[in-house]
């Protein structure tokens, strides 16, 4: 939370007695003092003391006083009930946990023990970075995870990660070395640790790479004990050989999440799914450095834009569109699972008539996930309901179309097929027919607000809202009853604020009634100038009931509401199917439709540590370039970490900007989408699964942790020499350009060595230390290959194709004057590049650290100075227009005769 002025009220004992209602909250508050207070007063949040000045600079609210406390004013602050949720959103965003404390009984109880008694209150929720449901808070089509971190005095780490708004549940054992990759995997918006563990090398070092907020819990939270008996509570179990075999440290982790959850929900329960326990090595590592390099779910710049999931998500629910985030951020190693997603996307690859059709229904399916997630946390209202239905019935109509397509379905669609059609689910097939038929067609946001159920649903409802929507027909009714009973035409049925309903007649008229049999039944009340009014039993009541027709309405939906509820509550297993095979219709589908977009092919697998592309293509690069109507040069590449077909080790050299780069993260993202189960943009690929994907491209500094550019590139190089294996894939640009040449060098050859030698994992170089290219004929394992450029009249095209073969020269001064540098540097250095390249010896004469005085006439070349001769003795005053045409043809010649 930010910091805030120093006058918090749990700092001292107040000095006077505090009043009923200011020791309620205190005392609140006590129990709270890490989270801003939102105290629930009447149709406001109230904010008091330093809660109060920090919500109104960050919320930009007025900040006002309300009493005394110790003899100073109290500063008070308050937003609506109703815009709590944006209030909310924004104390979130700035790093604050928000404690929201409810009125839990009406004033009427609350004098029931005694006339001075306040009401009460409590906390109903923690609100945190990582506790987010209401769907105005988080992003629809992104996930979020909160994650529990435990370690075991064996050394022994585990993780253990959910998703309140969905429910996700997942415990893993770690190696700690590798717990970065972990939790990058993931879109984490908290961490919990254990106090106890706060200074651990590994924690600080994950304070530098993460952005989420670390949460400390007490050290008794992360013990295998609090976990095992936290699991057997959260699932109803007496044992947990029904849910799985869990280590010490996955239980510690469990026992961290389950409690915090659990202070975060006030006791309740958080639902979450049974946890399911991925096994080390089943999933691709991807490190802290090579995510940000490859820009896989979030670009330098531009978030979501610009990265490799915004080029390829076609997806057309929330759902789909987080669980492709889930396998892109964390591929797969399993081959039977990536085949599987495989076969999905071909399928709808060939079908597409059906895949028309299934994308048209599946756009109307709501967030199923979290609209059940807030039903059974009490946080949803009708519009949920609505949601779930929705997407039950978009759920069937996929499925009975994917069931009338021309080609069976494999495996992992038939079951989905199955599952939407909700024919092994009867329970679900009543509960989406009866939502279809009681809610209308528009339902409020909340409950309470009432006319959520169709007509026709309720009788009783319908009696109540006949009453209350028709009370002027009925008033109009007996009206008409009384003043033939009287015979007093001028009657009147009226209503005030004071008396309520009542009837009215002309003073004139009024004798009849105020004498029997007609006293016997009307009532005086109360006598006018011109009028006397009175009442009946049947008025009397009739108005009582009618003053609670809305009310009793209201009541009656809200029965309704809860029973719906319940059956959701009792069928979220159900609810968590239907959703998860939704998403997985949506995954396919919409891969199906980019690789048909992009070009993409389905990869084959090889048991074989290779990687072989043809015309390969960078999936970003190439849709940006198609934005603006041009097109991307495809390139091949082959690598056999075997040594049987190809060489593991490729050493890359060319221009800058000829496509170095692209080509080598083209090469490590083709790796991550094909282990994600993607189709990948080339003409074809053969592919043998890695275990690590590691890339060191491009320069930057860490300023903020005393790391310059040279150092961040060690640190990254570093990281990867000592981690990867045969089985990783590595990509490496312009290792140890960050020093002077011969230390780059030195650097960049014992890496080239370390990669080909010890590690013996595919791998590509690419380099500007031309010395290197050598090696190639030295190391076994290794080629060169280069990007092509050319010259053409003094202009650098680039081909953006690669040939086998070193480069033959850099043209770094060329592409200097392509980035503007001024023609006199530009010359200045081509004259020191020509010394240089003269002899080793040369560069030892060159005033590298002078001022260089350069005459203008020794910037021309011959050319330019045989034709600036031939103007000299030009006189333009004298020229007929006929000789000054042939003067310039004269001057071309001249240029070509001396070039």
């Amino acid at each position: 939370m930010p910091d805030t002025a120093s006058s918090s009220p749990t700092d001292k004992p107040a000095a006077a007695e505090p009043t009923p209602f200011m020791a309620q909250y205190l005392s609140i508050k006590t129990a709270n003092p890490d989270a801003l207070l939102f105290f629930r007063m009447g149709d406001f949040y109230e904010l008091f003391f330093d809660d109060a000045v920090t919500a109104a600079r960050i919320l930009d609210i007025t900040l006002t006083a309300r009493g005394e406390h110790d003899g100073a004013p109290i500063p008070m602050a308050g937003v609506p009930y109703h815009a709590a949720e944006g209030y909310l959103a924004r104390l979130i965003k700035a790093g604050c946990r928000v404690a929201v404390c409810e009125q839990t009984e009406s004033p009427a109880e609350a004098k029931k023990r005694g006339s001075k008694s306040i009401v009460r209150r409590e906390i109903v929720r923690i609100v945190t970075p990582g506790t987010l449901t209401e769907e105005t808070l988080l992003p629809a089509r992104q996930g979020q995870a909160l994650a529990a971190l435990a370690f075991t005095g064996q050394g022994e780490a585990a993780l253990a990660v959910c998703d309140v708004s969905t429910g996700l549940f997942e415990l893993a054992a770690l190696d700690p070395a590798r717990i970065g990759d972990a939790l990058l995997a993931w879109p984490l918006n908290e961490l919990v640790i254990s106090e106890s563990d706060r200074d651990r090398p590994v924690i600080t070092a994950l304070g530098e790479i993460l952005t989420a907020p670390l949460t400390e819990r007490p050290a008794r939270t992360a013990s295998a004990k609090s976990g095992e008996a936290l699991l057997k509570e959260a699932f109803g179990v007496a044992a947990l050989d029904g849910l799985g075999t869990f280590s010490k440290a996955e239980l510690a982790a469990a026992g961290l999440l389950l409690d915090y959850v659990k202070l975060t929900q006030a006791g309740r329960p958080a639902r979450l799914s049974v946890p399911k326990r991925a096994e080390q090595g089943s999933a691709l590592l991807i490190d802290p450095a090579t995510r940000a390099s490859l820009e896989i779910d979030r670009s330098f710049t531009r978030g979501r834009d610009g990265s490799l999931l915004a080029a390829i998500d076609r997806t057309v629910t929330a759902s789909g569109a987080r669980l492709l985030a889930a396998r892109l951020s964390r591929p797969s190693r399993q081959r039977a699972e990536i085949e599987a997603r495989y076969d999905a996307v071909s399928f709808f690859a060939g079908e597409r008539a059906a895949l028309s059709d299934i994308r048209a229904a599946l756009k109307s399916a709501p967030d199923l996930e979290r609209a059940c997630m807030r039903l059974s946390l009490g946080r949803g209202g009708p519009r949920d309901l609505q949601a779930l239905a929705q997407a039950l019935a978009a759920g069937s109509q996929a499925a009975a179309r994917l069931r009338t397509g021309g080609a069976p379905l494999p495996p992992r669609l038939a079951g989905a097929a199955q599952t939407l059609s909700l024919s092994d689910l009867p329970s679900l097939q009543s509960l989406a027919s009866d939502l279809a038929s009681a809610l209308s067609e528009a339902p409020p946001m909340l409950a309470r607000e009432g006319g959520f159920i169709a007509a026709g649903w309720d009788a009783t409802l319908d009696d109540v809202r006949k009453l209350r929507d028709g009370s002027r027909r009925v008033i109009a009714e007996m009206q008409g009853r009384y003043a033939d009973a009287t015979g007093i035409s001028a009657l009147k049925i009226k209503f005030n604020n004071v008396l309520g309903y009542f009837i009215e007649v002309p003073a004139r008229a009024a004798d009849p009634m105020l004498k029997p049999p007609l006293a016997n039944d009307f009532i005086h009340r109360q006598t006018m100038a011109g009028a006397v009014r009175f009442s009946t039993t049947e008025l009397a009541e009739l108005a009582g009931r009618i003053s609670r027709a809305d009310e009793e309405s209201k009541t009656i939906e809200l029965g309704l509401f809860d029973g719906f509820c319940a059956r959701v509550m009792a069928a979220a297993g159900g609810l968590a199917e239907v959703a998860a095979a939704l998403a997985e219709v949506d995954v396919a589908a919409g891969q199906a439709v980019w690789a048909a977009e992009a070009g993409a092919v389905r990869p084959v697998l090889d048991e074989a540590p290779v990687f072989e592309a043809k015309g390969l293509r960078h999936p970003v690069v190439e849709a940006a370039l198609r934005k603006e109507g041009k097109g991307f040069t495809a390139n091949d590449l082959s690598l056999d970490a075997a040594g049987l077909s190809a060489p593991r080790f490729l050493l890359v050299t060319g221009p800058n900007m000829a496509g170095k780069s692209t080509y080598l993260r083209q090469s490590a993202l083709a790796v991550i989408l094909a282990q994600a189960g993607c189709f990948v943009p080339a003409a074809a690929m053969r592919l043998g699964l890695a275990d690590r994907v590691f890339s060191r491209v491009g320069a930057s500094d860490d300023l903020s942790r005393g790391r310059s550019t040279f150092m961040v590139e060690m640190v990254e190089t570093a990281a990867i020499l000592n981690q990867a294996t045969a089985d990783s894939f590595v990509i490496l640009d312009e290792v140890g350009r960050g020093t002077a040449t011969w230390d780059g060098l030195a650097i960049a050859w014992a890496a080239v060595e370390h990669l080909h030698e010890q590690t013996r994992c595919r791998a590509i170089f690419a380099t500007h230390y031309h010395e290197l290219t050598a090696l190639a004929a030295e190391l076994p394992g290794a080629a060169n290959a280069s990007l092509r450029a050319r010259e053409w009249k003094q202009d650098l095209i680039f081909l953006h194709e690669v040939h086998p073969g070193p480069a033959d020269r850099s043209y770094g001064v060329q592409v200097a004057r392509l980035a503007g540098l001024p023609r006199s540097a530009v010359s200045r250095a081509a004259q020191i590049l020509k010394q240089l390249e003269a002899g080793p010896s040369a560069a030892e004469s060159l005033p590298l650290f002078a001022a260089a005085h350069v005459e203008t006439d020794a910037e021309l070349t011959p050319e330019a100075e045989a034709v600036l001769a031939a103007l000299e003795v030009l006189d333009p005053d004298t020229l007929s227009p006929r000789d000054a045409l042939q003067a310039l043809y004269d001057l071309k010649a001249l240029g070509k005769e001396k070039a």
